[in-house]
């Protein structure tokens, strides 16, 4: 079936008047969720970095998805308000749905589909994406494992989301829980959040969320949860877990970070090392921070001025200046190059000399 539903897929995309009539915005740079580990029935956002594609910061963006159902359908010239994806900053969107209900469709339904499969698009379609699937972490594993808990990812990082399961049905005393309760600290308590039965947003914060069958689950982004300082090296998590008011607890647990590695930073060069005005000039930007996706220059030889703009992504944006054709009647030994990014700050500000020709 699923094989069936991907060539349908498959065909649909290169049908000449989708494929052919829209400017293609590029690959969507990443895609993630929060809850990390959710339930179809659940409510869940997801969120989406586009600073590889040509989509224009706080721009409309929406949603139109064919798996596992259409719920936007014949609308693709004119999305309706409830596609619509919320600007977070950056370059990330965000769309917030609970499956079952988004889809109209039961759990079961949605588990046996192709999954989700969608573009993202401006609102007349114009512009759109290229066709990505969101992946959906199956947790289904977790309840006959014989693990007490379960995080995911398995090594969190400080800024990012992180799903813990736990399996009460494992722990001792814990049968008949009414509520159970994360208490916690960042590096061995060192910020800590504790769990206080008389305190009601501290018991809400806390509480962790009956998934069914004795498997309850704690959702949180450890920078925001423990209100972290910035710069902040997050090394592991210390928890346990608390049934009722302190009728029982899972005795202590620790949960290791993973190694955060912090980009390399942008890299702008000029190439070859030496050119004369029957050059081309080369302009490359590698390692660009999300959202900056094109250079614009100005190359000023004399009385003669060369504009224009160099499209690219993250890892790279990369192009030529031609020179031959601009200063072939110019008599210049150097010149001046002005470049900006399209948040319109300065990336290069400065005077190449000319290779002077016999």
């Amino acid at each position: 079936m699923k094989k069936i539903i991907q060539f349908i897929v498959l065909a649909f995309v290169l049908l000449p008047g989708v494929a052919k009539a829209q400017e293609a915005a590029g690959s969507i740079n990443d895609m993630w969720s929060f809850p990390v580990v959710y339930a179809y029935d659940e409510e869940v956002t997801w969120f989406f970095d586009l600073s590889t594609t040509t989509f224009a910061a706080e721009s409309d963006v929406y949603l139109w998805i064919w798996s596992p159902s259409e719920p936007d359908a014949g609308n693709w010239e004119n999305s309706s308000e409830f596609a619509k994806l919320t600007y977070e900053g950056d370059m990330i969107w965000s769309f917030t749905l609970t499956p079952t209900e988004y889809f109209n469709m039961s759990s079961e339904d949605i588990a046996a589909s192709a999954g989700f499969w969608f573009r993202l698009k401006d609102l007349t379609g114009a512009l759109q994406s290229e066709v990505h699937s969101i992946a959906y972490t199956d947790y289904s594993s977790f309840a006959g494992s014989g693990e007490l808990w379960r995080s995911y990812p398995s090594s969190p990082l400080i800024d990012e989301g992180v799903s813990i399961l736990f399996n009460a049905n494992l722990a001792e005393g814990f049968e008949d829980a009414t509520s159970i309760h994360f208490h916690s600290g960042l590096n061995f308590w060192d910020i800590a959040v504790e769990y206080q039965s008389w305190v009601p947003e501290v018991v809400e914060k806390t509480q962790l969320k009956n998934m069914g069958g004795g498997i309850y689950k704690m959702d949180l982004i450890p920078q925001e949860y423990y209100e972290a300082p910035d710069g902040y090296v997050m090394e592991n998590i210390a928890f346990l877990f608390v049934k009722d008011d302190w009728a029982a607890t899972s005795g202590d647990q620790v949960l290791y970070a993973g190694e955060f590695i912090p980009p390399p930073p942008p890299v702008f060069t000029f190439f070859p090392q030496q050119i004369s005005k029957k050059d081309f000039l080369g302009i490359i930007r590698t390692n660009n921070e999300p959202g900056i996706n094109t250079l614009i220059y100005t190359v000023t030889a004399g009385t003669v001025e060369v504009t224009g703009e160099i499209t690219g992504g993250v890892s790279e944006i990369k192009g030529f200046v031609n020179l031959v054709s601009a200063l072939q009647n110019v008599d210049v030994t150097e010149i001046h190059v002005l470049v900006k990014d399209n948040t319109d700050r300065t990336i290069s500000d400065t005077t190449i000399p000319l290779k002077q020709l016999d």
